[in-house]
């Protein structure tokens, strides 16, 4: 029955139309409005963007936990450039971007040189980079972009601001090479069986090193899409962005195709973010718990479900073995 209905593979999208069904039921046309569809969109691309970051490694097998400080990172370089220099904002955009592929390369490093678990090493990571941080600024930086800075990424294309084009543009590119190119081929197969996948001839390090040098510059975007939204500075942005993009993943690799898949986080996202978002307006006037609740309990149950569709590999503890004791040697055997 769960199989015919494909509650297997797509509770993402009947998760989706469930909290469609009962907040238009709750709050009517409030809820369900061109208006609240836009913004649940726009409130989420950042999330989408950090997503697509942490699906890159992985495909591999590689947890990339720097991605909510990367994002920081791209963000404050943004803003000192255009408070400190006469230069160009588009080129402290490019800074920012290329300081966050050098620490995805330098968290490689440490992955695949110095052998040591990527959820260490790129936790490690992630507070060096908390350290540049709040070495570069302290303190928020706020009305620095100007104007015309921002209109990269506010500009309204078909009622919607171009930085959600951005993350269509983004998941398009990273699903075809996922799925249709050779080297998403070998990344999942790296991810499904490292040693086995070395033995066939798949280069496994280099892609493991290659997967969070991209994870690092497409969360360094999200820092820029940040910045053309808002435009502020502050060192706690990013990190508040992290746990939202992991569960979006997990929730996602447990969609479609039963792996991490592009499509199936962003359902996932849509589908959490619609019913935060009927949450909130049902309980307007004390809604702060609502959102980490939700995305806390949203990890747990995507965790579980990637668990026990082999997503995330996890380890069973063995048994010992009662080691049978040969009878003396003054004793004969039964016959």
């Amino acid at each position: 029955m769960i199989r015919r209905l494909g509650l297997d593979k797509y509770s993402a999208l009947y998760l989706w139309g469930f909290f469609i069904v009962v907040f238009t039921a709750l709050e009517g046309r409030t809820f369900l409005s061109t208006t609240s569809a836009k913004t649940i969109l726009i409130e989420n691309v950042i999330v989408g963007v950090l997503a697509i970051a942490f699906l890159i490694p992985l495909t591999t097998g590689t947890y990339d936990l720097s991605i909510g400080t990367m994002m920081t990172m791209s963000l404050v370089i943004t803003n000192w450039f255009a408070k400190n220099t006469d230069a160009p904002q588009v080129v402290g955009m490019l800074v920012g971007l290329g300081a966050c592929a050098i620490a995805g390369f330098l968290s490689g490093f440490v992955v695949v040189k110095l052998r040591v678990n990527s959820f260490i090493a790129t936790l490690g990571m992630s507070q060096i980079i908390t350290a540049f941080v709040y070495f570069t600024s302290e303190q928020t930086i706020s009305g620095e972009l100007t104007k015309d800075y921002q209109k990269l990424g506010t500009r309204l294309l078909f009622g919607l601001p171009l930085f959600c084009y951005y993350l269509g543009v983004i998941a398009i590119v990273v699903w075809f090479v996922l799925e249709h190119t050779p080297i998403g081929r070998h990344m999942f197969a790296t991810g499904g069986n490292t040693e086995a996948a070395r033995l066939a001839g798949v280069a496994t390090d280099r892609l493991v090193w290659q997967s969070l040098v991209v994870s690092g510059v497409v969360a360094g975007f999200a820092g820029v899409v940040y910045s053309w939204k808002v435009g502020t500075y502050g060192p706690n942005i990013g990190p508040g962005y992290l746990f939202p993009a992991i569960a979006a993943v997990f929730f996602g690799a447990s969609q479609i195709k039963g792996r991490p898949n592009v499509w199936g986080a962003m359902i996932a996202l849509l589908a959490l973010a619609t019913g935060i978002k009927g949450i909130q307006l049902h309980f307007s006037g004390s809604s702060r718990w609502i959102e980490p609740l939700f995305y806390g309990l949203s990890l747990l149950m995507a965790v579980s479900l990637a668990s026990r569709s082999q997503v995330v590999k996890i380890p069973r503890r063995k048994r010992p073995t009662q080691a049978v004791e040969a009878p003396p040697a003054d004793v004969p055997a039964p016959v």
